[in-house]
Order: C-alpha cells, then structure tokens, then sequence
C-alpha cells in the first residue's frame, strides 16, 4: 500500500503549518516513525515557507484571467497561480518523497545546492548570523537526498526524500 497526496495552497504564512500538519497526520496514520516524521515536517516548513516568501510569479495582475483554472492541463501552475504554490507527498514502500512548486523566479544560477545530505556543498553555508539562506540547508541536513531545479517559466521546484522507519504494526507495512 501507498500513499499519495497533493495539495495546492495559497501563499500565505497560514499555509505553512497546514501543510505540515498534513504530513504529519499521514505519516501517523501510517505508522511512520516519530523521528523522521519529524524530520520531514521541517523539511516541509522550510521548503513551503520559501514558496510562500519568493514563489510569487512576476507578472502584473493585469495579466491574470478571471475564473481561470489556477493550474493548467499539465498540472503546472498558471499565470493565475502566482498566489499558490503545490505540495506533494509520496509514501511509497520504504520512502517518503516530497515536492514543493512555485510559480516564483527560481533559484538564482549561482547557486547549485547539493544532490544529497552526504555530498559535499560547493557553496559555504551562510553564517550563524544571516537573516536568509538557512532553510535550503537544513533540507538538505533532514532528508537523504535533496534536488532544487527551476522550471523554465514556471518557478521553483524543491524535492527531498528520506527512508522512512515504522513503528511496529504500521498500516502501510501490514498490507
């Protein structure tokens, strides 16, 4: 048995702990272990909370269509998406794997983050003291392999997974 789960919320800082509670209800219901349920809530709030600072699309809202779906055919976010941002989860065998989307600029092309918490970063960590940049690190500490990509036109894309733990009788391993 798997599980699957999206959802498209807005940006707006209310969304963030809405998102994580989510995961964390699923993973209980799962049976996940507490600690890398833990582990993957935070990865979770930190990669929502940059979509909800820096994933809102540059177009004027002229540009906007009224009563337009907010996410086209090929599931991407429209020009009417600049206020959303997609989250996915997939709880599948021994893995969790979880996506975040935006319709914002993206990541800017200096920065090429790491593939996996084991790999060594290219760029220097920020300082203890910086007021920005610690969230995309600490993902990249939580989960075993973590990928940031832009999407041409279409913003920013954060996909981390983790091997998952289970208590003992959990529902996912029982099937």
């Amino acid at each position: 048995m798997s599980i699957w789960w999206s959802l498209d919320l807005r940006r707006e800082a209310a969304s963030v702990p809405l998102a994580r509670r989510f995961l964390l209800g699923a993973m209980e219901t799962a049976g996940v272990d507490p600690d890398i349920s833990f582990d993957l809530s935070i990865a979770l709030t930190e990669a929502c909370a940059n979509a909800v600072e820096h994933g809102g699309e540059q177009r004027a809202r002229g540009e906007q269509g009224a009563g337009q779906d907010p996410w086209d055919a090929r599931g991407e976010p429209s020009g009417a998406a600049c206020g959303q941002y997609r989250v996915t989860a997939y709880l599948d065998g021994e893995t969790c794997r979880i996506e975040v989307t935006d319709s914002g600029p993206g990541f800017p092309a200096r920065r090429i983050p790491r593939r996996s918490a084991h790999q060594p970063d290219p760029l220097p960590y920020p300082s203890l003291g910086a007021e920005n940049g610690r969230g995309l690190c600490l993902i990249e500490e939580l989960a075993d392999h973590v990928h940031f990509g832009n999407r041409p036109g279409h913003g920013a894309v954060v996909s981390f997974d983790k091997v998952l733990k289970w208590r003992k009788g959990a529902l996912l391993m029982v099937s």
